[in-house]
């Protein structure tokens, strides 16, 4: 801010310099009045001098009268220029308040003008979370990072406490940092102050959800609901709302709302769309009883053969049939640099979870830190939200935790590293504890 005014100031000046040269060169120089004081004195000696000359006989009547008429000519000459002279002096004054008054207003002006219309908000230190990668917490440096753009932000709103997007990204931020009980109460303040925002009721809902263990059920839903009635092309709540509906089951009305969804992405968006696609097709075909699109394809693609009717079968051997269709496994090791501050028995969660949209956990496996390097499978017999890896169509990312409190959700100071985004059935899958939440 310090710069802007230094810059601002310099500008101010450049624009004085152009218009002082010009007033101050227009003021009068002095030494008028005096030199005007002086000629009347000389007159009036002349003057006296000639009436002398005139009583002494020296003159006549007629070359008195003649000399007397040229020399009171010649004092009004120049006691018209003595007038036209007071004139220049009191315009001179004049200018030098014009002066006065022109150094002091450009200023105040220009300053008045950028107080008014400019964006003084850009004056403040600007956390820049949307540009800092997610990989930034990872080191000592981004802890710092993060802890001083909340300092400044959290010192911020107590001043601006009606600030909107001030408290748009503090929920952000914490969300980003999930740390969701902060996010939803940062996201009640955005609400208090938006109420009818469509996008900000979709974000918060997002949000609420992750407090309530990933499912979208409840009144997450509902906040969901409200926001396509204020806007009904709003991409993520549709996204969420076919979330939602397949998270109950209803595979028809999950797919028409992803539907909905897909004809707002434009083509380009290649990937995305592909995405989108799958889940629809995976959808309907769960709509129509047709079962799993992607466990056929795992069985396709493995050469494989639908295994018979669970009723045909064993109860153990029909679990076991429904635990090896949608399988995540690999190992999860622990940075060496983060290993003096992980003990023996604190909680080791192990889950997997959407790349995209919820982060609620579809399958979780809980270990102690005592098991790592450890191998891991996550099946359908671990499913947490009601959707089992199995039926999910979309690509997931696998996630591991270590917890000093033993609970799932996320603290400060646990530690967390994640996989690539992976397929469901994805083998080899290698997971790296190289960060720890602020």
């Amino acid at each position: 801010m310090t710069s802007f005014w230094v810059v601002a100031g310099i500008f101010i000046a450049c624009a004085l310099l152009f218009v002082l040269p010009t007033l101050w060169s227009k003021k009068n120089r002095p030494g008028g009045v005096a030199r005007d004081a002086t000629n009347v004195s000389i007159y009036r000696d002349q003057l006296a001098e000639l009436d002398s000359d005139f009583l002494n006989d020296i003159l006549t009547r007629e070359q008195y009268e003649q000399s007397k008429r040229e020399l009171q000519q010649r004092m009004l000459q120049d006691v018209s220029e003595g007038e036209t002279m007071t004139t220049a002096v009191m315009g001179g004054n004049r200018n030098v308040a014009t002066i006065t008054l022109t150094t002091l207003a450009v200023p105040l002006l220009a300053v008045s003008l950028y107080l008014w219309l400019g964006n003084t908000k850009a004056l403040l230190p600007q956390p820049a979370m949307e540009q800092m990668p997610m990989g930034a917490a990872a080191d000592d440096g981004g802890h710092a990072n993060i802890s001083s753009v909340l300092e400044n932000l959290t010192a911020r709103l107590r001043e601006q406490p009606d600030d909107v997007e001030g408290w748009l990204m503090l929920g952000r931020t914490y969300a980003m940092m999930q740390r969701f009980n902060e996010a939803k109460d940062a996201y009640e303040k955005v609400l208090a102050l938006s109420p009818d925002n469509s996008e900000f009721i979709t974000d918060y809902a997002d949000i609420v959800a992750m407090t309530n263990n990933g499912s979208l059920l409840g009144q997450p839903l509902e906040l969901i609901n409200k926001a396509l009635r204020l806007d009904p092309g709003n991409p993520k709540a549709l996204a969420l709302a076919g979330t939602a509906e397949f998270e109950q089951k209803k595979y028809k009305e999950a797919a028409g709302y992803w539907e909905k969804l897909l004809a707002l992405i434009p083509p380009s968006e290649a990937d995305l769309v592909n995405s989108i696609s799958a889940s629809i097709a995976e959808a309907k075909s769960l709509a129509s009883g047709k079962g799993s699109v992607v466990a056929r394809a795992q069985q396709q693609s493995s050469g494989g053969q639908p295994p018979p009717p669970a009723e045909n079968k064993p109860e153990s051997v029909a679990a076991a049939g429904a635990a090896t269709s949608g399988t995540l496994s690999g190992t999860v090791t622990l940075s060496p640099s983060l290993a003096g501050k992980a003990s023996p028995n604190d909680s080791l969660y192990i889950f997997a979870r959407a790349k995209t949209g919820p982060k609620a956990p579809l399958a979780t496996l809980r270990l102690q830190v005592k098991d790592l390097p450890a191998s891991f499978s996550l099946n359908d017999s671990m499913a947490r939200s009601g959707v089992q890896l199995s039926t999910f169509p979309a690509e997931v990312v696998v996630g591991a935790r270590i917890s000093k409190s033993g609970s799932p959700m996320p603290q400060s100071g646990d530690l967390q590293g994640f996989s690539q985004p992976i397929r469901i059935g994805g083998k080899d899958i290698k997971v790296v504890i190289d960060q720890q939440l602020p």
